[in-house]
């Protein structure tokens, strides 16, 4: 029976508000965390009501709505659940939520359930399936590719990363054919049923008694790549369409140290001639890594092959040291210059010094150097001016198109370095100031936050594990054993005292180890980075682009992979290193306002009202709707076609005409 305030959502004429909201009934389960993830994720914003908090709050009417302006006011739009029983919550908390859902017509995930009857489903039993669903090729069904999901091309593969492990269970099960009058459910994902002509279904909508419930079967976490592919669509799905928060699809690849030769790893001694720590490096010249103009040239046709640009960040320095060195003559640089326009740059200071505090290399490993009163050496301003402009300077002259505003020192140096240098140089932010640097790459490994840096903040980037001092695939092998392998079996050991590290249960065979481990792991990290709204751009360095071309089979891979399992309304983003930290900081913005609760949004019939409390100035607002939605109350001024087209819907950044300010959005009939 509904309760009173519902009832009257029943009755009235005029639509009710609806908070754009969503309510999460936190089980505990690895399901709900995976959504609630990516609603964090996404930057939309959610309640989580943790259902084994015995001091959690009641789920009654007074909780889910009330009356605003005397019209009904409903809290949320969607609704997560771990499944569709919720026996945590009391039988009145049942009835509450089920006479909120139908009242306000709040649409309801379950994040993994058993097939049955009550959900649409035949018993998975002659036929269906429970079990194992590792490495299942399912496939969207029209409906699906129709519905929420119409942002992939079809075929959803299951992970299958460890034949040891059972990494996914559920069931396969056929929809009732004849289901309770005024009920339906529609298969949005299905997979054949062994041992039967018929399939199953793993995600569909469950239409009855006036709710809709998703139905999911199958167990997920955060970090399967399946849920990655499907969690668009989830999230689509609960809110109508309509919510705060974006999500997009990003890969960027900077290659390190163009136009700089790189040391190459000492197989027998197992470190790096010219480093610190290695005695070959001791009275002999290091054997280098550098590429050539055939290289050079590949990498152009590649980057036509497979519609992508690299992001070449250059030392100009060991450009003309080259050519000083070889009688006025350097193939490859020549070649670079001719194709500058085929690539993004990005200025990696002239000589790729340590930037940092000044290094004392008489110990192993290496500290700061002290002055005598005790504080650290720094390396002065005027180095780290000098570095930046002549790089800049030495481009222009050649025709090459930089951005003053985006930097990447050597080795990241200059910023902090734990636990060697604590704090950022003092004299950076400075020379930062002086040269107009606006956004300075960090490594995501040390530093994963966005953070300011005097004038400038930082970007992130993931290191790749195709590592700068290797040219042929049984190098990296051999380093990558060295690294990851136990010192009983011949490794350095670093990965047993290293808790961010695990050891290979046996060292790679290093004439296979490239391609058949390290090539699929460095496409499936890459690619979990890519579908997950991350925006943080990939590094590696010109040695991955020489001699046997390591970078290549990795990123092709990832490409090829993406670009069979997404359509063409959802490409993969591929933008400057400014562009990417625009975003980090646009997100970084939002989720604190967000979080200090100065965001509010709500709909009213095919009207939607976003604001940003005063408080928190006038940030970028990110909101996702259908195709066909205008924008006004924005910057610019008038009304306009809302966002940009992507995934099936149209989404993005809006900044509001002043501080306090609100949009509206108007949807399509």
């Amino acid at each position: 029976m509904l309760t009173f305030g519902v009832q009257h959502v029943a009755e009235a004429d005029e639509p009710p508000r609806v908070d754009l909201r969503v309510l999460v009934l936190d089980g505990g389960d690895p399901g709900t965390d995976a959504i609630r993830e990516r609603l964090r994720g996404t930057g939309t914003p959610h309640t989580t009501v943790p259902l084994g908090d015995p001091g959690r709050p009641t789920i009654d009417e007074g909780f889910l709505s009330t009356t605003t302006d005397g019209r009904a006011h409903a809290r949320f739009q969607g609704v997560v659940a771990p499944n569709a029983a919720l026996s945590a919550l009391s039988s009145a908390e049942r009835d509450a939520l089920r006479d909120y859902r139908a009242a306000f017509d709040v649409p309801q995930v379950n994040a993994y359930v058993y097939p049955e009857p009550a959900l649409g489903l035949n018993w998975p039993a002659n036929p269906g399936y429970v079990g194992v669903l590792d490495g299942t090729e399912a496939e969207l069904t029209q409906a699906g590719l129709d519905g929420p999901f119409g942002y992939l091309k079809g075929g959803v593969p299951f992970d299958d990363l460890d034949p040891t492990v059972n990494e996914t269970y559920g069931a396969l099960a056929v929809p009732l054919a004849d289901p309770p009058a005024g009920s339906s459910y529609t298969s949005l994902l299905d997979a054949p049923i062994p041992g039967s002509q018929e399939r199953g279904s793993l995600i569909g909508e469950w239409r009855h008694d006036g709710l809709r419930d998703l139905v999911l079967t199958f167990s997920y976490n955060r970090w399967q790549q399946h849920f990655r592919l499907l969690t668009t669509g989830v999230l689509d799905w609960v809110t109508d369409g309509v919510r705060l928060g974006q999500a997009r699809n990003y890969f960027a690849v900077h290659v390190d140290d163009a136009f700089a030769p790189n040391d190459r790893w000492d197989t027998e001694n197992n470190c790096t001639p010219g480093g610190f720590d290695c005695p070959s490096g001791s009275g002999t010249e290091p054997d280098t890594i550098r590429m050539t103009d055939a290289d050079a040239r590949h990498a152009v046709q590649w980057q036509r092959d497979n519609r992508f640009t690299m992001d070449m960040v250059y030392n100009a320095g060991f450009a003309e040291e080259w050519r000083a060195a070889n009688g006025g003559q350097d193939a490859l640089t020549d070649q670079l210059v001719a194709d500058r326009g085929e690539f993004r740059w990005i200025n990696h200071t002239y000589t790729h010094p340590y930037l940092g505090c000044v290094q004392d290399v008489s110990v192993v490993p290496w500290v700061c150097a002290k002055k005598p009163d005790g504080s650290t050496r720094w390396v002065p301003r005027a180095t780290i001016v000098q570095e930046i402009q002549q790089n800049l300077d030495w481009a222009a002259a050649k025709g090459i198109t930089v951005d003053r505003r985006e930097l990447v020192t050597g080795e990241h140096s200059g910023l902090r370095r734990l636990p060697v240098q604590p704090d950022d140089n003092p004299n950076l932010a400075r020379a930062l100031r002086d040269t107009g640097v606006k956004w300075i790459a960090s490594d995501n490994s040390r530093e994963p936050e966005q953070r300011k840096v005097g004038p400038a903040r930082t970007v992130p980037r993931h290191p790749m594990s195709l590592y700068y001092n290797v040219g042929t695939a049984e190098e990296l092998v051999d380093e990558y054993n060295w690294i990851y392998t136990s010192t009983a079996d011949g490794g350095s050991g670093v990965c047993e005292t290293d808790p961010r590290s695990t050891c290979l249960p046996e060292p790679l065979d290093v004439e296979t180890g490239f391609e058949e481990y390290i090539k699929p792991l460095e496409v499936r990290i890459a690619l979990s980075h890519a579908t997950d709204n991350d925006p943080r751009p990939h590094y590696i360095h010109q040695s991955n682009l020489a001699e046997e071309r390591l970078a290549y089979p990795v990123m092709t891979s990832l490409l090829d992979t993406y670009r069979g399992l997404y359509a063409k309304n959802t490409p993969l983003l591929n933008r400057s290193q400014r562009q990417l930290g625009v975003e980090t900081q646009r997100r970084d913005r939002w989720a604190k306002a967000v979080a200090d609760g100065h965001v509010s949004g709500y709909r009213i019939g095919d009207t939607v009202t976003l604001r940003v409390d005063a408080a928190a100035g006038a940030p970028p607002v990110p909101a996702t709707a259908p195709k066909g939605t205008t924008v006004t109350g924005h910057a610019a001024g008038g009304t306009r076609p809302f966002g940009a087209a992507y995934a099936g819907s149209r989404s993005g950044w809006t900044k509001p005409a002043q501080a306090g300010g609100s949009l509206t959005l108007q949807l399509p009939n």
